[in-house]
Order: structure tokens, then C-alpha cells, then sequence
């Protein structure tokens, strides 16, 4: 298989992906200016084009038909509802579906829609018979993805973590009662505190109290 490829396998110009992503862009790009005036996003502009060739539709068949998954698709037709191009109503079919139809806005818009298709072309300035030759390469890409994914192995889901028992509760004795502590330990009687006061100082220490041992006296 690697014999197939020229120099680098993964050189970013041989990329295939690169090719179509980049293309995808810029062609969208082409169509932003011609879409705008009509209120219309690309993707919006897809559901139109679906719902103009084969309305009313159901969510499955209009998913189906873009290759949408209802996730992507709800949010469209609700900004198409909103404009006032499209209905959901119930399916006179199957009363548990929805269809989607066209308003007489969405259906008069076609009109404009029309000239849409000849101004990109021109505005691509390449021939008609090499984008007709490149819309049938790109659906027989499409058909291949699409086949390579259904054959594609499922991913198995990674395996749950094991672990191991939760350890024991530490067992605790019983909490010992107060007739079980026996009385309270007997303390000893408070210090005394120092004479002259009860911060320790003497009474000649402390301001504003007369010492009564009278004059002072020698002391040895």
C-alpha cells in the first residue's frame, strides 16, 4: 500500500481530507454573498433545496436525503420556521411524525434560487463539464466513506475499573458513661495570689495606696 504514495506518505499537500476540507471552505464562501440576501446559511440553504424537489417531508426521510443527524438538522428547520419558509405540521401518514413542508414564503423563494447555480459557476470561471466530472468523483467518495464506516469495527467501551472491598469501619468501644469516669479529679486549693494585689505586685508598687509601715526606715 505504501508503494502507492511519492515521497512523503503524509506530506500535507497529498492529502486528500486537506484537498476536500479546503474546497469545502472556499466553495461555501462562494455562495455566503448569493445566500444573504435571502436570509439563508448554507446548510439552511441545503434543507431548501431537499424540501424544494421533494416536499413535504418527514425529519427521517429529510435526514436521510442530507446525510443529517436529527441533532444537526432540528436546529435548521427551526431557524426556517422562524423566517417563515418552512411548516411542521403532523404526518397524515403516521400521527407520531412530523413533516415538514414549505410556506408560500419558502415556495416563491425558489424563484430567486434559481439564479444561484449559474452565478457560482461563473463565479468559479472553471468549465461546466469538469464540475459536472467532479460532482461524480466526489459521490462515488461519499459512497465509499459511507462504506468504509458501516464495515468499521466498533470501538469497544474501555473495561470498568475493579477495585478492591471498602476496608472496615474501626471498631469503637462503647463510650464510658459518667458514673463509669468516677468523680471528677480533685484539684488543689487556687494559688494565693501575692500580697499588695492580684496581679503579684506589693503594695508600694501599686500607684495610689499609702504604704503603712509609716517613714522610711533604715533597712540593713
Amino acid at each position: 500500500m505504501s508503494d502507492q504514495f511519492e515521497g512523503d506518505p503524509l506530506a500535507l499537500e497529498q492529502q486528500v481530507c486537506f484537498a476536500l476540507s479546503v474546497a469545502a471552505r472556499g466553495v461555501v464562501g462562494v455562495y455566503r454573498p448569493l445566500l444573504e440576501p435571502m436570509g439563508l446559511t448554507h446548510p439552511q440553504y441545503l434543507v431548501m433545496l431537499a424540501l424544494w424537489q421533494h416536499a413535504p417531508l418527514s425529519g427521517r426521510e429529510l435526514s436521510r436525503l442530507l446525510q443529517l443527524d436529527p441533532g444537526t438538522l432540528s436546529p435548521l428547520l427551526k431557524r426556517l420556521e422562524a423566517n417563515g419558509y418552512v411548516r411542521r405540521e403532523r404526518d397524515p401518514a403516521d400521527e407520531r411524525s412530523l413533516a415538514v413542508t414549505l410556506t408560500a414564503a419558502g415556495q416563491a423563494l425558489r424563484a430567486r434560487a434559481e439564479q444561484i447555480p449559474p452565478a457560482i459557476v461563473e463565479r468559479l470561471g472553471m468549465p461546466i463539464e469538469e464540475l459536472r466530472h467532479l460532482h461524480t468523483v466526489l459521490t462515488r467518495v461519499i459512497a465509499a466513506a459511507n462504506r468504509a464506516d458501516a464495515a468499521a469495527p466498533a470501538v469497544p467501551a474501555a473495561p470498568a475499573v475493579e477495585r478492591g472491598p471498602a476496608a472496615p469501619a474501626v471498631e469503637r468501644g462503647p463510650t464510658a458513661s459518667a458514673a463509669e469516669r468516677g468523680p471528677a479529679a480533685e484539684r488543689g486549693p487556687a494559688a494565693e495570689p501575692a500580697a499588695g494585689g492580684d496581679d503579684g505586685r506589693g503594695a508600694a508598687d501599686v500607684p495610689g495606696r499609702v504604704d503603712e509601715r509609716g517613714p522610711a526606715e533604715s533597712r540593713s
